[in-house]
Order: C-alpha cells, then structure tokens, then sequence
C-alpha cells in the first residue's frame, strides 16, 4: 500500500481558499512542485499525501483546523468518489461505496459495520505509518459534513476515537457532537436512525453514471499492484482472525495456491517471505501501542501462543517484543502541531 499513488483533486484549492490557507505556501512546505494541481488531479505517495496534510497542519497552526475543514466541504471540493456518495440513498450506503473507492483518493482502508447499535466506520492505515492528526480527524469530520449535506440535518456522532485525538475544545467537541476519545483505531459511529437518514441528494442516475469509472480506475490500480502488494493486502485481513494459510489467501485472490507460490517466485520471493515479512511490519506497529499486550499481538499476527510469537520476533529481530517497545517508549516524542 506504500508504495501506490493517491489522487489529490484539483478542488482542493476551492477547499483551502474556504479555510484561509495558501495552497502556494503549502505546497512549498510539503517539499511538492508549485504546478502541482494544474493539470488535473495530481497522484501522490503516501509519504507525499502525509506530507501534504502535515504542511496544512503546520501552515494554519489551528488545532480545530480539522473542524473547520468539515463545515467548509462542499459538493464543489468533492472528486468524483466523494461526490458520487451524495448520490446514495443514505449514510450507510454512501460509507460502503465510498470504502470500496476510498484506495483511490487515500493510503487508508475503511470498515464499515452495520448493527442494531448504529453505523461504525474505521479506519486502517498502512501498517508502520503514522497519518498525521490533523488528516485522520479531518477524515472523522468528513463522515459528519457527508451526513449533514446528504440529510440536510443536524447529523451528530455518538462516538469517536482517534489514535492521536486532538486537544479537547469546544469547537470539536461541538462539530463531533461528542468528544474525541483515545481508541486503538480512528473510528466515528453514527445512530442507527442518522445511518439510515435519506439522503435528500439520493441520485441514482448519476451514481450510475459515476460508477463505471470508478471501478474501472479501481481496477487499473489493483492490475498495477505486484503480486507480493496483494497477498500482503490479503494477510492484513486474514491475520487479525487467526488464520495465516497460503490456501486462504490464495482463494481471496481467486487463483490456485501453485500458481500464486509461482507468481512470487517470479517476483524473487515466497510465500514464507511475505508473511513474516509482513508479521514483523505488524508486530514493530503494534509495540508502538502501549495499550496492546503482548498476548493480544501474537493473537492478531495469528499465532498460536504468545511463546510462538516471542521465538519468531527474536528470529527475524535478534531481539525481544518487551525490549523493542522499550526502545520506543524511550524515544524523545515530537511535540504535537501547535
């Protein structure tokens, strides 16, 4: 997932107008060309798209910015994914559609959890990246302007956490309707009644006149993934629930387990390599959470005991679980975004 490109829209410069902030002056701290959006929409790393948000950040200076952003969104900053949500019946809808296109526009992967306790979205980051803050709460204000705009009601959350969550204001706590919690994910739940609000700008003509682009772009950028890119995507899913098996992510790719080892041999790799590869990248993320046990990773990188999941971090690392959280925990932290 690091190494794909995110669109960038031109309608981001209507967006920054609206909040005050000089697109020209961001570009230059984010280290990104001056030209950048004018040609059409630009294509992003994730390390450029985090660069871009971080500059924003450090520009304005305002901790409620991500606030802001929310009431400024407009149909007229929105690119054809966002918009195209608006055309949905409602917010769960719109959540589900804008998760399976949300690869295009963002290095980010959404859950979307429908239950009788309402509508949760969460948000998965690439694993060993930290999205800066003021992206993923602007990201959880998004959820809020899109349900406002659809319903043209006072939508509020019931929930929302945030790895980072910002200082507590007044300005955030009354946009969110609640204020923002700590939580192990970035995740917003809305009532089961504002999910299934109607959205006044239901327009199915026009989704379907937006969707078959839509999956054509998503599929050109899922052709572009190698095949080591896929399983690892697949692993992600797959090692949270306590299953590891080549013939499970073999048949999520929907090829056989022979041809996908020879698919990765092609590329220089195996299987093997990829998942552990892929379990210490997940294993060094979750030793920066403090509030993960050592028990609760080896559960979610699928092992089967905690002494399995010790032997094999001292293989691949030399070292033990504890002593790199140590480590971490040790490091000098930067100072938040003033």
């Amino acid at each position: 997932m690091t190494t794909e490109r995110f669109t960038l829209d031109p309608g981001v410069r209507a967006l920054l107008h609206d909040i005050g902030a000089s697109l020209g002056r961001v570009l230059r701290r984010a280290r990104l060309p001056a030209g950048l959006l004018g040609d059409g929409p630009a294509r992003l790393t994730t390390d450029e798209y985090y660069r871009f948000w971080e500059a924003l950040d450090a520009e304005t200076g305002d901790p409620d910015l991500a606030v802001r952003i929310g009431r400024a969104i407009s149909a007229e900053v929105f690119d054809p994914p966002l918009f195209a949500a608006l055309c949905s019946p409602d917010l769960a809808s719109a959540a589900e559609r804008i998760a399976t296109f949300k690869p295009l526009i963002a290095p980010t992967v959404l859950d979307v959890v429908r239950s009788p306790r309402g509508l949760t979205i969460t948000f998965n980051w690439p694993p060993g990246t930290n999205p800066p803050r003021l992206l993923s709460i602007a990201e959880l204000a998004f959820f809020v302007a899109l349900a406002r705009l659809g319903t043209r009601h006072a939508v509020h959350a019931v929930r929302v956490a945030a790895r980072r969550p910002p200082e507590a204001s007044d300005e955030i706590s009354n946009f969110f309707g609640v204020q923002v919690r700590r939580g192990r994910a970035d995740s917003i739940t809305f009532a089961p009644e504002d999910a299934t609000r109607p959205f006044l700008t239901e327009d199915e003509p026009m989704w379907r006149f937006f969707a078959p682009e839509l999956r054509r772009r998503l599929s050109d950028l899922q052709a572009a993934a190698n095949t080591a890119d896929r399983v690892r995507a697949v692993l992600h899913e797959i090692l949270p629930a306590g299953d590891s098996a080549m013939t499970t992510v073999a048949r999520e790719l929907a090829t056989s387990s022979r041809t996908l080892q020879r698919q990765l041999q092609a590329e220089g790799t195996s299987y093997q390599a990829v998942l552990t590869g892929t379990r210490e990248q997940l294993a060094r993320h979750y030793l920066t959470d403090s509030t993960l046990g050592i028990a609760k990773i080896a559960y979610l990188l699928a092992y089967d005991d905690t002494n399995s999941f010790y032997r094999a971090f001292r293989t691949w690392t030399g070292c033990t679980p504890d002593s790199v959280r140590a480590e971490h925990a040790a490091r000098p932290r930067a100072l938040p975004p003033a």
